[in-house]
Order: C-alpha cells, then structure tokens, then sequence
C-alpha cells in the first residue's frame, strides 16, 4: 500500500520547511536510505533519507516551495497504484499523519516500542555527519555514529550501505566484527581548515525600468532570526557594560604561540578561552532565565556568532574552560567551514549557554549585540586598534580592544557583569594565567 512521507522536523524550533533539491523524481524507485531531497530549515540546509522503499509517486512540495512540519512531502507506493484517496482534500500545507505514524501510535505501548523510542524518535538518522578519520572522509548519520560508539564498533571498518556510501543505522545493525578487515592504527594530522566564510559581497544591479527595487522571499534561517532576536529584544531587559581592554601582552603570546602551534590561533579564539575562564569564575554569568527560576549552568558552553550567506549561525564550541587554545581553534575553523557548506547538525549548535559575536575584523570598533536565547549574556568583541596610551607615566604607541557585554537584567545585576568584564580583561591582559 502507498504511504505518505510527511516534511520532517530537522531542528527543535523548525515548524515549516522548504525544498531546496530533489534528488528523486516521480517515476524513480526509492530504497530505504536514499537520498530523497535536501530540505532547508531554520538552521541550514540537511539531508533527507528516506525510510520507506517503493516507487515515487507523487511530490506534494516543489523544489522552492515551503510547507509546514507533517504536511505531505511525497508518496511512495507500487507503480501504478491508485492514491487519489491519499491526495483528495489535503494540500501540501495541511498536517497528516501517515500509515507509519498510525502504525508507529498503536504499537507505543509494546515494551520492546517503550524500550526503544527515543531512538525511533530521533531525528538524527536523517542528517549527514563528515568525519575526517584514518586520512579519509567518511559520511555518517548522527544515529549510527551514535550507536556505533555505543556498541564499540569502529566506523572504519563499516561499509556504508546508503545513499554515496553514507552510513546509516541497519549498517551498524549487520555489523559483524569477524568479516571487517583489520586497520592500521596511526594518526593523520588535521589539514588546517579554511577561514571563516564571511558575507558574499554584491554589486549593484539596476532594476528594470519602472521598478526601483526587488524582493526575495525570507528563508526559513533569516524568519528565525528575526523572531527570536525580536523575542529577545522585547521581552529581555537589557543593559550594556563597555570595557577597554590592553592587548599589547594578547599580541606578543598570540604570536609566540602560532610559532610552535600546528594550528593558527586567533584573536577570537583567545577570546573564547579567557571568556570560558571567566565564567568559571563568575558562574551567575553562566545563566538561563526560565520565567519562574534561574538556570545556573555547571557546563560551559560558547556559542561562537558565524557569518553566512543568509544570516548567523551559532555553533558550540562545548567545556570550553577545560579545551586548550588549539582544540578551540581547530573546532571553531572546522564549524566555520561546515557552516559556509551548509552542514552544520543540530548537535553543533545546540546547548549554548554564553556567546560571543565577533565583528573586529570587519573593521568595527564598538557595538552592541541582542542576547540570544537561552542565554542571559552576549558579549560583543570589536577590532584591535592602535592608538596613544599612558604607560609608566608616557604616552606611547598601544593596541586596545573593546568589548561590549549585553546582559539580561532579570537574571544579571550590573556589579555581576561588571566583575565578569573585570576576570576577562585581567586575563586578555596577562594571557600566560590562560596557560595555567
């Protein structure tokens, strides 16, 4: 019999998604783990698998179309078969259920269903995962990285059976350990992953004659942005501490250390790090507010602002108090470049609970930024500039650098925030107590 394949939800806070590709057509036989279309959510743009087998019978979004999360985004069956039943009196934007989640409601209750329905419900096996492992890239879903660290396997020795050898979960479930040829064990250098992907820049194209502008639709990424930020700015109080911050020290370690370390240390990187120690320090900083209580998160998590073509991603560089300044420079180049590919998961950016945008190397002295949600604190880091200080009782040539931290004030007194600058500031001025 037909079956409906619903749009998915790919994120926690994805209500509605777009068709960016189709990589089936109607008429196409579909297996189980092909790449079915590559749908483009709030956060970025992911993979789609498909779970069922059978013929392509019916596309219910077009490649550019947007429709709500469960709504019909195809119809798989057997060739020839009837599903005008189906389709009749419900649109692309209606929600449905389909025979699997019928199927999937009156088999809840079995123990074995019980057992295992986090994992049914996980969402992870429709996303795509690069891992650079023994000189070599392989493609994973999270939910097979998942279970094969669960179940000791190593993926080097897993042939995926997916869509370009992708490894999905039935690749961990046929795994036996006495067929998988014998690895050499040694250790590939990391190749240092490309900068961080900026704004394309654009140049001016005259419209038509008679029209003197254009419009584009919103993507799903910039209709989050907005509505949180807008969430955030009204219904956060804020309120904003500058500091001044001598960088001359940060300079003169920074330097020293890209002479011996493998990875090119940023500016930013030891912002991080001196944040994270920071929040250590200061653990109120660390906060969520959640109406009727506090959250003091024990975990340290930096959401770092990355640019791209259609908005800001923010992905986690986690434990960030306990990671040297190279493990935090090589994850916030490897988030950089997923991020500009579009392939970013919903692990790489979720559990922030401090964040940190960065606009000092376009230039920008000073600014201010929006909180975002759940965090009770942003901190906004300008360009290091070159100007007049007073040392010794001199007037000499010095680098500083300004910071702007954006506090909730429902969570975070001003005394609170102004020690947390005052830990940040001691540390980027003396960097050597950040190698402690």
């Amino acid at each position: 019999m037909a079956e409906i394949v619903t749009m998915p939800r790919l994120s926690d806070t994805m209500t509605e998604g777009t068709v960016a590709k189709w990589h089936k057509k109607e008429g196409d036989k579909v297996k189980e783990g092909d790449l079915l279309a590559e749908i483009e959510t709030d956060k970025a743009t992911m993979e789609f698998e498909s779970f069922q087998e059978g013929v392509l019978l019916y596309i219910g979004v077009n490649e550019g179309e947007t429709a709500p999360v469960d709504s019909i985004l195809a119809i798989l069956g057997e060739e020839g078969e009837d599903i005008s039943a189906l389709i009749d009196g419900k649109s692309s934007d209606q929600p449905v259920e389909s025979k699997d989640t019928e199927k999937k409601a009156s088999d809840e209750k079995s123990p074995q269903n019980l057992a295992s329905k986090s994992e049914k419900e996980d969402p992870s096996e429709e996303d795509t995962e690069e891992i650079e492992t023994e000189g070599k890239r392989i493609k994973i879903s999270p939910l097979a990285r998942r279970l094969a660290k669960e179940k000791g396997i190593d993926i080097n020795q897993l042939k995926g059976t997916g869509e370009g050898g992708r490894i999905i979960k039935r690749d961990i479930e046929n795994f036996k350990p006495e067929e998988a040829p014998k690895q050499a064990a040694a250790e590939q250098a990391k190749a240092e992953a490309p900068a961080p992907a900026y704004p394309k820049e654009t140049t001016y194209t005259p419209g038509p004659s008679g029209a003197p502008y254009t419009e584009e639709p919103i993507s799903q990424m910039r209709k989050t942005i907005a509505r949180r930020l807008a969430e955030s700015k009204f219904s956060a109080p804020h309120f904003y501490l500058t500091i001044e911050i001598d960088m001359d020290k940060a300079m003169e370690v920074r330097r020293m250390l890209n002479e011996i370390s493998e990875t090119k240390i940023s500016f930013n990187d030891l912002v991080i790090k001196a944040a994270a120690l920071a929040l250590r320090k200061h653990p109120k900083i660390n906060a969520s507010w959640l109406g009727e209580k506090i959250r003091y998160n024990h975990d340290i998590n930096i959401g770092v602002a990355v640019a791209v073509e259609e908005g800001l991603l923010v992905p986690v560089v986690r434990h960030a108090d306990r990671k040297g300044l190279s493990t935090i420079a090589a994850e916030v180049k490897e988030y950089a470049q997923k991020a500009k590919n579009k392939k970013l998961q919903p692990s790489d950016w979720e559990g922030n609970t401090f964040t940190i945008s960065n606009l000092g190397m376009f230039g920008i002295d000073e600014f201010t930024a929006i909180i975002n949600p759940p965090d009770a604190c942003i901190m906004a880091v300008g360009g290091i500039r070159q100007v007049p200080v007073v040392k010794n009782g001199e007037i000499v040539p010095g680098h500083v650098m300004k910071v702007t931290i954006s506090c909730d004030h429902r969570a975070v007194d001003g005394a609170t925030g102004a020690a947390f600058l005052q830990t940040f500031k001691s540390l980027l001025e003396d960097p050597m107590k950040m190698m402690l």
